[in-house]
């Protein structure tokens, strides 16, 4: 975590929630994901027992080679034996010894792996999940959630719950099965002690409990303020030119700072509450400690216990009690795993697209008609924001729709794309009801050129085929040549086969549009959408993607959204949408007669111009 040194203007940072998680609800998440590798886990707990018994008759051992020894000096007196006499005595107890302790490495070595196993494979299930999750889920996930967001649970989550599995996991269960059976030998060799000790434990164990759950909340709140950090920054990273262009690099600093202090101040909180129960815990141990060694020489010297199994003993009162220690810290840490695995799953629960029809259709010809009867629409069910639209575009014919931003133009798109499901009417395709077709269906009907442009790190042939994988070099060539952008593709070092990454910052603004144009030309979809597709392209430039785009939209319906009004003159139908309604229909001269809404766009872009 890095610091800021100057202080920062107050901004506030949103987004942090403290209310506490379900931990019932949580823990049976964890125990699935868990058993996703039951034979594995089975494995690891019955090597934690076998490690856990081994490491019990330890003690047991060297107590029994103490007590040889002082029956030996008990039998003839202290320098009237020699070193091979106490070897002898010792023997069998040392070699005892060195096969437990090899036992004990090979079963640890063992449980080690598997648990390795656990953790890579769980880590890799739960991305595997949240991935397939991120296709299915509707498009207003990605309008509500930020992508830092997505990105510290895709990644720091995760990674938190694998690293709990490899570790804490394991240590929990060799401290569990550790704490028990030296309990039961503890219990055996003297009942009284053992109760005293005991009392000390449930103390040691009540202060770990009151400590973790104060810290539950307090790697939410980590958590959450992660979250909200990670998406100022990539904002501040993916912006950093609008920042400058506005002069608001101190602005975006201050969010920063602040972002970062209210992480910063609930990573503090949450790592004192972590680390505050050791020392806390440890020194009831060392409290037993001291009790169990006075009463257990007392013992000793009556002669009611020997002192090897005193020795025994204090060890197993240590074997006891670090295990406490390291059990209620790994409890605490586990906290924050909880945390996760419930962030996790908080994306892979939500609502899924509406699933698609058990006997969808199709149309047998397509033929590029499309309907909107009655639809109204609101992002929030209750509160629409479209009322009632109907208009009905005939084959092949060019339909624009425009209207002021925000007039609803990209939504009466998405609705078009099933990216969204009307509250009420009906959108057909051919008489066919879009909801009685698959969503891949309907999608694969359309070409899209949006006004935000998307490449992917690759050539750039392998970008104008992403929508035609199995396309050859002429066919990509073709659609590159009808799309305007041939000529600047072969000045490019590598021609068709130059890289471009993600960014796409070896090609201009414009070029990037008319790369995404030859995608959707080389697709040859019967129906074309075209939203804002020139609104990045110079004006000489317009008029030749213009003519080509014309070329494209022949013989085939498109959807046309645009703010120049000079590009759709020639549409055969015109919607003029505001605050979600179709105010106005009709083609270029129609609607210049009624001396309405597209009117006046016109003439405020032409006739004042």
């Amino acid at each position: 975590m890095f610091k800021f040194k100057r202080k920062a203007r107050k901004v506030e940072t949103p987004g942090v929630s403290d209310k506490p998680q379900d931990t019932k609800r949580a823990m049976k998440l964890f125990i699935n994901l868990l058993m996703q590798n039951k034979v594995r886990v089975l494995i690891v707990i019955a090597m934690a027992i076998t490690g856990s018994i081994l490491y019990t008759l330890i003690p047991w051992y060297m107590g029994e080679a103490i007590d040889h020894v002082i029956a030996l000096i008990d039998q003839f007196g202290i320098g009237n034996f020699t070193i091979d006499d106490v070897i002898s005595v010792i023997m069998n107890p040392i070699i005892a010894l060195l096969i437990v302790s090899s036992l004990s490495f090979v079963v640890s070595f063992i449980q080690e792996r598997m648990m390795a196993y656990v953790s890579e494979d769980s880590g890799s299930h739960l991305r595997k999940m949240i991935t397939d999750k991120m296709v299915r889920l509707p498009l207003r996930f990605y309008d509500d959630v930020k992508v830092g967001e997505i990105l510290s649970r895709n990644a720091v989550d995760i990674e938190r719950i694998a690293e709990i599995l490899v570790v804490g996991f394991n240590q929990f269960l060799s401290s569990f099965f550790n704490i028990v059976i030296g309990l039961g030998l503890m219990m055996w060799m003297s009942a009284q002690l053992t109760l005293i000790v005991l009392v000390l434990i449930a103390v040691s164990t009540y202060v770990t409990m009151v400590i973790s759950r104060k810290s539950q909340d307090s790697f939410m709140e980590n958590f959450a303020t992660l979250g909200v950090f990670n998406s100022i920054v990539e904002e501040m990273f993916t912006g950093n030119m609008l920042i400058k262009v506005f002069n608001q690099q101190e602005d975006s600093i201050d969010r920063v700072i602040a972002a970062n202090e209210a992480h910063d101040k609930a990573h503090l909180k949450a790592m004192f509450m972590n680390y505050a129960i050791y020392p806390a815990v440890r020194f009831l141990n060392q409290i037993a400690f001291i009790v169990s060694a006075v009463f257990g020489g007392l013992l000793a010297i009556r002669g009611s216990m020997s002192v090897g199994v005193v020795q025994a003993y204090l060890q197993y009162v240590s074997q006891v009690s670090e295990p406490i220690t390291e059990a209620s810290f790994i409890i605490n840490s586990f906290q924050a795993s909880l945390s996760s695995i419930e962030r996790v799953y908080e994306i892979i629960d939500m609502d899924e697209e509406v699933p698609d029809v058990s006997n969808p259709q199709f149309p047998e010809v397509v033929e590029g008609r499309v309907e909107f009867n009655d639809v109204s629409f609101g992002y929030i069910y209750d509160q629409p924001i479209m009322n009632s639209v109907n208009f009905t575009a005939k084959p092949k014919q060019m339909v624009a729709v425009v209207g002021p931003t925000g007039a609803g133009k990209t939504t009466l798109i998405n609705l078009l794309m099933r990216f969204y499901e009307v509250n009420k009417g009906e959108i057909l395709f051919d008489n066919i009801n879009i909801k009685d077709m698959t969503k891949k269906d309907v999608r694969s009907l359309f070409g899209m050129v949006l006004q935000d442009t998307w490449l992917f790190e690759g050539t750039v042939a392998d970008n104008i085929a992403y929508g035609k994988k199995d396309a050859s070099r002429e066919e990509v060539i073709a659609a590159a040549k009808l799309a305007q952008c041939h000529e600047f593709i072969e000045m490019l070092p590598q021609g068709y086969d130059t890289l471009i990454s993600s960014d796409a910052s070896i090609v201009s603004q414009g070029q990037q549009q008319l790369l995404t144009i030859a995608r959707t030309a080389l697709t040859n979809p019967p129906l074309l959408i075209l939203d804002e597709a020139t609104s990045n392209i110079d004006t000489i430039t317009e008029i030749k993607i213009q003519k080509a785009l014309d070329e494209i939209m022949e013989g085939r319906t498109s959807f046309v959204i645009a703010h120049r009004l000079s590009t759709i003159r020639n549409a055969d139908l015109i919607l003029v949408m505001d605050k979600g309604n179709v105010v106005e229909s009709g083609n270029h001269d129609q609607l210049i007669e009624k001396e309405g809404m597209y009117a006046d766009l016109y003439n405020s872009q032409f006739v004042n111009a």
